[in-house]
């Protein structure tokens, strides 16, 4: 079959057309006027007619097969996509597509593998006339694994960052209890107080790592609740940095600048607080001198002719360097070798941008780390 210039678009097309005009895939609502370009398809967009010849193959077929457009169009379906299961079986010969039962419908999604050991996610539909006619049209969905792949590993990075920082204080918390119910008569009060110390705050290094573990998940499935209310942000810095004075550091180490007026604020205390707590823990762990923290009214995030409410948290000391800087709200970074599971800032942003808002990194005027948040006043609109 030979196949000319302007062939491919216009037999893309027509194929899209007769895929959609199928009774049971029909919806007007969805397709919209006119015909469907398959290259704007975001995934690979395969069909072959009656006789199992190829018909459509868009561009990102094209991509993610390596295979160019025009060595496809016109060849058996097995030639121009020659699939292998992950046993190493022909896929076209075991599925048997136009030979098989009338009554199937299509094949789900699997990998499936491509010359050369390349993996590919690979969908079908059975086009008939009739509900066990012979099969009119054989459409193909194709996606890449790259993105499959990353999320699997990240997935089992976080299964191994739990699971090393579950062991050292479980580990602790077994060891002291396990020694104390063996040799109770044995320690005096004093020991018995510092193994109990020991035991309460391991337990509850478990439980700050259950909750972020909790809030990982909730961020990435978009279920992360916030439960708005009027904010005094001014009021959270100024408590947050009198906890860090009551736990040994010195009261100059900290300077609170607000402007005022600042607009009212309405989000989820509590998850703002978790947003402080963890930028004033790294500025003071991490950094050094100094630790500004800076409230002041600016535009909300997505109009400009909003209010909103920005937080600057920065400190004296050597900063971030210019390469990290676009991975620092990315999983497990981390800024310096003093601890941490890396997974604060990530969480962080999250639950600024699930309010609505922006999060930024940058250096600050006496070069150390500057993070700045802008939340909008997200008033209900009864009070708009």
């Amino acid at each position: 079959m030979a196949v000319g210039m302007s062939r491919p678009r216009e037999t893309h097309t027509a194929a899209v057309r007769a895929a959609a005009a199928e009774p049971a895939a029909r919806d007007e609502s969805l397709i919209g006027p006119g015909d469907i370009d398959p290259d704007d398809l975001p995934d690979g967009l395969v069909v072959a007619d009656e006789t199992g010849r190829v018909i459509c193959f868009n561009s990102a077929a094209a991509r993610i097969t390596a295979t160019p457009r025009a060595a496809a169009l016109g060849r058996p379906l097995e030639h121009a996509l020659p699939l292998e299961d992950l046993k190493g079986r022909r896929w076209w010969t075991l599925t048997d597509p136009y030979g098989g039962l009338a009554t199937r419908v299509g094949q789900p999604e699997r990998n499936l593998l491509l010359p050369g050991g390349r993996e590919v996610l690979v969908s079908a539909r059975y086009v008939r006339e009739s509900p066990t006619g012979p099969v009119r049209r054989l459409v193909i969905s194709l996606r890449g694994t790259e993105a499959r792949r990353r999320t699997e590993l990240s997935h089992a990075e976080l299964i191994a960052t739990v699971a090393h920082e579950l062991r050292s204080p479980l580990t602790s918390v077994k060891g002291f209890t396990a020694t104390l119910l063996a040799k109770w008569e044995r320690f005096t009060d004093d020991q018995k107080r510092l193994m109990l110390e020991t035991v309460d705050a391991d337990a509850n290094r478990v439980t700050r790592l259950i909750a972020e573990l909790l809030d990982i998940s909730r961020i990435d499935s978009g279920r992360l609740e916030l439960r708005r209310q009027p904010v005094d942000i001014s009021a959270a810095v100024e408590r947050h940095v009198q906890a860090h004075i009551a736990s040994g550091q010195a009261p100059d180490r900290f300077l609170v600048r607000t402007r005022q007026p600042l607009p009212a604020l309405w989000a989820d205390p509590d998850k703002v607080d978790q947003v402080l707590g963890n930028l004033l823990e790294n500025a003071v762990r991490h950094g050094e001198g100094t630790v500004t923290i800076e409230v002041a009214p600016a535009s909300a995030p997505a109009k400009s002719d909003e209010t909103g409410t920005a937080v600057t948290v920065s400190d004296e000391g050597p900063g971030i360097p210019e390469e990290s800087m676009g991975r620092v709200f990315t999983r497990f970074w981390r800024g310096s070798k003093r601890g941490g599971t890396g997974l604060g800032l990530y969480i962080v942003k999250g639950i600024v941008e699930a309010h609505g808002g922006t999060i930024t990194v940058d250096r600050g005027p006496g070069g150390g780390a500057e993070f700045r948040f802008i939340l909008p006043v997200s008033a209900p609109a009864y009070l708009t």
